[in-house]
């Protein structure tokens, strides 16, 4: 057990790091994720997500730094009692194509040491109830990553880790295996996952990491990151017969930074308290108002602004 262990924290990283000859894949990661979160591990391609991901499973062995799951400390062995306790659906899931679903999560319970009265519930947990007898290789891309989750399920594992659980999925599989992730939470899991979804992550996450050429440049929740990074909220506001052009009074208004249209929307960017001043300075200059709504900062208006070195 970790001397300096907190209890509310079931994944810590210290001065994590992963060199690959002459590429600092993971550099100096300090990362921690609390009991019962959905945390979010955000970074564009080759920034060290799924090697850091890797090492926290023990299937590469860092550079230098440490490992803490639930305050054990793992670097130095990932043996079968952590394998249990933790469910890891990787980036590529793969399966024998010839076996059926019973039959491929058997052969996971035996590697896990769990008993094998649990496959069959797995399944139809996950909804596969009616392909059970089906081989894994007659499968669709959604079909097998509700397979992998089922998979990472076995031994009831507090800890969930996902690589890229969305990836490749189209629309009805993507919101299965967002529902499969939030029933999971509310079960009580913690759970660590990687996308490239910025709007999965945003609809999913407490927290989100975002990570750059193996560095963290930011740990915090989406409302948190857009007031950090000075991200304004926009006013759409429906203007009929606008024709694409934006009216004068609008830039006379303290507080707005941009404003543009497109047929009859006017977008404008400002501060929250100048939105009142907004439709104030329209009305007044005669203009007519049908609708108007906020559009708050997006995770992935800070992501960009973060990985382009726009942040702090």
């Amino acid at each position: 057990m970790n001397e300096n262990y907190d209890p509310e924290i079931a994944i810590e990283t210290r001065n994590l790091s992963k060199r690959f000859k002459d590429v600092l894949a993971v550099d100096s990661l300090y990362m921690s994720v609390k009991r019962g979160e959905i945390y979010g591990f955000l970074g564009p391609n080759g920034a060290g997500k799924t090697t850091t991901i890797k090492m926290i499973m023990g299937l590469i062995r860092a550079t230098r730094g440490n490992i803490f799951l639930n305050g054990t400390r793992i670097d130095d062995g990932f043996d079968v009692e952590h394998r249990r306790k933790t469910g890891y659906l990787p980036e590529q899931v793969a399966f024998y194509r010839n076996l059926t679903p019973v039959q491929t999560l058997n052969f996971f319970c035996e590697l896990k040491d769990v008993d094998k009265s649990i496959v069959v519930p797995l399944i139809e947990e996950v909804g596969l109830t009616d392909a059970i007898h089906r081989k894994v290789g007659t499968y669709s891309k959604g079909m097998v990553q509700l397979l992998g989750i089922a998979q990472a399920m076995i031994g009831n594992p507090s800890i969930y880790i996902f690589d890229e659980p969305m990836g490749g999925l189209d629309a009805r599989w993507v919101k299965v295996t967002r529902e499969k992730i939030r029933n999971l939470n509310k079960q009580g899991a913690t759970v660590l996952f990687s996308s490239h979804i910025l709007s999965e992550v945003q609809a999913l996450c407490n927290r989100v990491a975002i990570i750059d050429e193996g560095k963290l440049l930011a740990v915090d929740t989406v409302p948190n990151l857009s007031k950090r990074l000075h991200i304004m909220p926009q006013l759409e506001i429906t203007v009929p017969g606008l024709g694409g052009r934006v009216p004068e009074a609008v830039f006379n208004v303290p507080g707005v930074e941009t404003a543009e249209a497109e047929g009859d929307k006017l977008l404008v960017t400002c501060d929250t308290d100048a939105r009142v001043d907004v439709i104030t300075a329209l009305k007044e200059a005669g203009v007519e108002i049908r609708d108007f709504r906020t559009i708050e900062p997006s995770l992935e208006d800070a992501f960009v602004k973060m990985i382009s070195g726009g942040g702090d």
